[in-house]
Formats: structure tokens, C-alpha cells, sequence
């Protein structure tokens, strides 16, 4: 109890003042390559945080510094075992964090590969192509409803379902109605499975998504609409899907089912979704009363 007594103390947080004096007075040689320096490695981790933080690795991160701040209590508290147990974690970490973060550090080696690691730290979202992704999408599910072809496709946000592309095929082509619809085509081998759209574009389909555990759906909903749920329910995506039973368009966001939209309706959510701005602002105060139905209402 006596090094957690000094932790809180006083006199732990004291900072004496001729000892920061040099410290500042260093400041004084810093030129402006330094800064340069500096401000580039800042840039550098910026884009790496935020390249983690559009996977699941986010998660982990937390995770381990969780772990941290329990290492320092349980030794400020003389917790023996506990600390020694978390000590021992610690001291096996970097092996644990390439197994952890292998696919994370295989993509970064396939850009180095393909000398394109510049698409990891500079953003290439573009609202005119997530605009034309929309416009494809709803009139593409406008015909699907006429014509009851089953449908789902996941609108990407700000979470990468790189586990989920790995299930499917890759497609990387523009959006159009033409070919949404070929994909999802009675007889097209892709059919079955989910179209992702990433940053405007047909990333991949025929991809499996996680479906949802969830007791409040109604038990007349099929595969695609409990598979849009259970996607939604473990990531920010925004998720479509077309019933080939009835034709009905759904939306799922955030473990919420919305059943029966109108394509206009469906449009206005869209756009809501995925566009920034003044645009998104405006109408999601308008949009919001149709959430609190719950799921598959």
C-alpha cells in the first residue's frame, strides 16, 4: 500500500523547475528540418491510427491499453500474481501482435508490394462517387423490387470489412444499375451473397455476412434480412436489401431494421447515411422518428 500512497501523493506529481528550464531552453536549437521532421512522423501516425481504426483492430488497441493501466494499478497495489501474470502478457506481446495484426500488417506489405502505400495515408473518399453508388443502388432496387430478385449490399462507412471482402469475390468496378443488377441476377453464380460498396465503388460480392442472434426480428424474415442485421449489429455499415419474396426494400442500420421503403424514402436515407455536410444534417432530424420502430417492425 505504500507505493499506491505515493502514487497519489503529492509530492508524485510535483515538478520541479529548474529541472524543466533546460528542457525549454533546448527548444531554442530546434530548426525548421526538425520540424519538418517532427510534423511528418506526427502525419505518419495520424494515418496509421486511423488505418487501425478502420478495422477491428481498434478494438484490440483498446483492449491492450486496458491491460496497461491494469499492470500499473495491480503494481502500484503490490497485487503479486495479478501483476506477474500481466508482466508475463507483456513480455510476449510482440509475438502476440504479429499474430493479432497479421492481416492488418499483410495489407500494408501488399501496398508497399504494389507501390501504392500512398492509399494509406491519404484519404481518397470522393462524395461524387458515393453520390453515383447511391443513385445506381436505388435505381437498381427499384427494378429488383419490381421484379422480386433477391438482394444485399453493404454500404461501407467507416469500419473496412476486410474479413468479410476475404469471404467473397473482388469486383472493383463502378457502380450501375446494370451491372448491380447482373450480380444479383437469378442465375448469376454471385447471387446469393452480398455486394460490398467501398469509397463509390463495387468492391466485392458474393460475400458472407454474420447473422443476427437477435430474438426481437419476426420470424417471417429470411437469411438476407437476419444477415443485413447481424452486419449492422457489428459494424457502421449501412445495409440494403431487397426481399425476393415480396419485392420490399430494408434498410439496416445499427441493428435496426427498417422493412417496406418506398425508393424515394430509400434514396433520402441513403444520402443521409453516407454523405457529409449540410446535407446529411438537415435530414437526419427528419429521418430519425423512423428508427425508433425498433428491429423488424
Amino acid at each position: 500500500m505504500e507505493n499506491l500512497q505515493n502514487l497519489f501523493s503529492g509530492d508524485f506529481f510535483t515538478i520541479r523547475l529548474d529541472e524543466l528550464v533546460p528542457d525549454f531552453r533546448g527548444l531554442t536549437t530546434i530548426s525548421f528540418v526538425d520540424v519538418v521532421d517532427i510534423l511528418l512522423v506526427a502525419y505518419i501516425m495520424y494515418r496509421l491510427m486511423k488505418l487501425l481504426k478502420d478495422t477491428s483492430a481498434e478494438r484490440l488497441i483498446k483492449g491492450i491499453i486496458v491491460l496497461a493501466a491494469a499492470l500499473l494499478l495491480t503494481s502500484a497495489m503490490e497485487l503479486t500474481t495479478i501483476s506477474f501474470i500481466l508482466r508475463m502478457v507483456f513480455t510476449y506481446a510482440p509475438f502476440m501482435l504479429v499474430i493479432i495484426f497479421q492481416p492488418e500488417l499483410r495489407r500494408l506489405l501488399e501496398q508497399v508490394g504494389k507501390g501504392s502505400l500512398s492509399r494509406l495515408f491519404v484519404s481518397s473518399g470522393d462524395p461524387g462517387a458515393v453520390q453515383a453508388a447511391i443513385d445506381a443502388a436505388v435505381s437498381a432496387c427499384a427494378d429488383m423490387s419490381a421484379s422480386k430478385t433477391g438482394a444485399l449490399i453493404v454500404f461501407e462507412r467507416h469500419e473496412r470489412l476486410g474479413e468479410i471482402v476475404a469471404t467473397g469475390t473482388l469486383v472493383d468496378a463502378l457502380p450501375s444499375p446494370e451491372v448491380i443488377k447482373n450480380v444479383f441476377f437469378k442465375n448469376s453464380p454471385l447471387h446469393d451473397g452480398a455486394m460490398i460498396v467501398r469509397e463509390g465503388r463495387i468492391y466485392a460480392a458474393g460475400c458472407v455476412l454474420p447473422l443476427s442472434g437477435s430474438q426481437n426480428l419476426s420470424r417471417d424474415l429470411g437469411t438476407r434480412h437476419r444477415a443485413a442485421v447481424g452486419m449492422s449489429e457489428s459494424a457502421d455499415s449501412v445495409l440494403v436489401v431487397v426481399s425476393e419474396e415480396t419485392g420490399a426494400i430494408s434498410v439496416a442500420i445499427g441493428g435496426m431494421l427498417k422493412r417496406h421503403l418506398p425508393v424515394e424514402v430509400l434514396r433520402k436515407v441513403l444520402e443521409a447515411e453516407l454523405l457529409g455536410g449540410d446535407k446529411r444534417e438537415s435530414r437526419l432530424t427528419a429521418l430519425r422518428n423512423m428508427w425508433k420502430g425498433g428491429a423488424g417492425k
